[in-house]
């Protein structure tokens, strides 16, 4: 404004700048600027505004109004300018069609209607703030958001997708959707979310949306889209972030932490463990950080291998991942289900465990102590799952792979968490020709390999009901094959045994003979014709059948005849 040098003329500092206006002026449209000249008309009022700091903008806009320009009220300004007024007093009671009418209508009318105006408008009032709470311009703005949230949720932000959460997720989403006419004909469809406003404005209007009754979903939506904005656009652990930006990471998080809803599915499990690292790196006070393994617990069936390499923040440079919080997260999950309800994320988060162990097990500086934490992990899954060991196996296979150097005690002390009775058939028989295996849980290995080829044996047996008499019928007509084949193997032997003896005896008796018939042979020389004519004896036959005697005559060698008597 122009400077003027009549004597009604006041210099007043606002922001450090000076502005010259007309005390006439000014009483003319505020009651409190009239009030304190009819006291006192010598009255010094450079420093009447030392209550309230107004920006210059705001300022100059008043002093224009004063002056008979028409008010320039917009979005951004209006509440900036109603606060100012207020102050002043330029109410109707001193002056007809006065600014803070004309301000508040503007308010009620181009602001409130609309979810991207009042978004607009609220977070200029940040700057205002005390004022602005006083006034009710606040509380308007949160009723006019809640009440439009309520009926169309997704001016908050469709839910995020999450392809292990429940399959009504999207008749639930079907059901908030709102109608192509709307998008048609309404100017503002395409909403402005909440992202643009300050921390303590965001968290009172997100706590008011959950007391009123906005689905969870789409309030998650809108807190994980903050948070994105506010801290996860930084790279984790970036040293060149300044002290007060990670002050102020880490306050959005603790926010975000207490604002974030408890069921289950509402939020991705990877978008948790991502929030998990920032609170780790940020030192976020130790509740927000239990707050996200809670809510991470609970759906730990939804997670990858990538979200469980939380890398240790301690001291202790030689533990590369935090086994203590993935402990505690496991301990939440086996917490929030019951292992009587078969849940079948059991399987799910004993398989995830055994991807992770053989992920790390390749790591060449991955402490045993720290493998072995990791393994027993795997134990406190509950049981019901039924499952095998073969995934443990495999990952102490590739931990022997890559640790060469291991002693055999420090072998042995790693596959004590091993149950070769848990092994598949398949690992069972790997095991038994791993060298890389300490001896004892080869023979294990060995024995339970047995055991399951009994097992299949008997199950296969068990699927044939029908023709389990054949079957045994059969087994038992083999073990009589058997018995008899034994005992004919039994008799044959015996039998060989006495014609061998037989044998040696009789070619005793034969040589024998020969003797006897080659020493008597001239004497029975005279009596050849008269053996000729008599029948042989007995004795003789035989001897002539084994083969000592060539003749009839040879038979009667060595034999006196009888002497008959008439």
């Amino acid at each position: 404004l122009p400077k003027s040098t009549t004597l009604t003329d006041v210099q007043l500092y606002v922001n450090g700048l000076p502005f010259i206006l007309d005390r006439e002026l000014l009483a003319s449209k505020s009651a409190k600027v009239a009030a304190i000249l009819d006291e006192n008309p010598n009255q010094d009022l450079s420093y009447f505004l030392r209550d309230i700091s107004p920006d210059t903008e705001t300022f100059e806009l008043v002093l224009r109004f004063c002056h008979g320009f028409e008010p320039q009220i917009s979005t951004e300004n209006v509440i900036p300018i109603i606060g100012l007024a207020d102050y002043l007093e330029m109410t109707e009671a001193h002056c007809r069609n006065n600014l803070l009418r004309r301000a508040l209508i503007f308010f009620e009318q181009e602001v409130l209607p609309s979810w991207n105006e009042t978004i607009k408008a609220l977070r200029v009032a940040d700057d205002f703030l005390q004022q602005a709470v006083q006034l009710g311009l606040v509380d308007a703005c949160f009723r006019s958001l809640i009440e439009k949230a309520v009926a169309d949720p997704h001016l908050l932000g469709a839910p995020m997708k999450n392809l292990s959460c429940d399959e009504d997720s999207e008749d639930a989403d079907d059901a908030y959707r709102p109608n192509a006419r709307r998008k048609l004909f309404v100017i503002d469809w395409k909403s402005e979310d909440l992202t643009v406003l300050s921390l303590q404005l965001f968290d009172a209007t997100i706590r008011s949306m959950n007391q009123h009754g906005v689905p969870p979903e789409f309030v998650a939506s809108s807190v994980c889209q903050y948070t994105k904005r506010w801290v996860l656009s930084s790279t984790v652990g970036d040293e060149t972030v300044s002290i007060y930006k990670r002050k102020t990471q880490r306050d959005v998080l603790e926010a975000v932490e207490k604002l974030l809803p408890y069921e289950r599915g509402l939020v991705p499990c990877t978008l948790l463990f991502e929030m998990l690292r920032y609170a780790i790196v940020l030192e976020a006070s130790s509740d927000c950080r239990t707050g996200f393994e809670i809510r991470i617990g609970k759906q730990l069936d939804q997670a990858t291998v990538r979200d469980l390499l939380i890398p240790s923040q301690g001291y202790a440079k030689e533990v590369q991942y935090d086994i203590e919080c993935l402990r505690r997260i496991l301990r939440n999950f086996c917490g929030s289900y019951s292992p009587s309800s078969q849940f079948p994320g059991y399987i799910k988060v004993a398989e995830l465990i055994e991807k992770f162990l053989a992920e790390i097990a390749a790591d060449i500086d991955l402490k045993v102590n720290t493998f072995l934490s990791i393994v027993e992990m795997s134990a406190e899954v509950p049981t019901v799952t039924q499952r095998n060991s073969d995934g443990i196996y495999m990952a102490i296979d590739i931990y022997f792979h890559k640790h060469r150097y291991l002693t055999e005690s420090e072998r042995e002390q790693v596959c004590r968490v091993l149950d070769c009775r848990k092994l598949s058939l398949e690992a069972c028989e790997h095991a038994a020709r791993n060298e890389r295996l300490p001896l004892r849980v080869v023979v294990q290995a060995l024995f339970a390999a047995q055991l399951h080829i009994r097992d299949t044996i008997t199950r296969e047996v068990a699927l044939f009901p029908d023709d389990k008499m054949i079957v045994k019928e059969e087994m038992e007509e083999e073990e009589v094959a058997a018995e008899d084949e034994a005992m004919v193997i039994k008799e044959m032997k015996i039998m060989s045994n006495k014609v061998m003896e037989l044998e040696r005896e009789c070619l005793v008796m034969r040589k024998e003979l020969q003797k006897s018939c080659s020493l008597q042979q001239h004497n029975n020389h005279n009596d050849k014709n008269k053996q000729k004519n008599e029948k042989p004896s007995m004795w003789k036959e035989m001897k002539r059948k084994f083969g000592c005697i060539t003749s009839i005559h040879d038979c009667n060698c060595q034999v006196k005849k009888k002497k008959v008597h008439p």
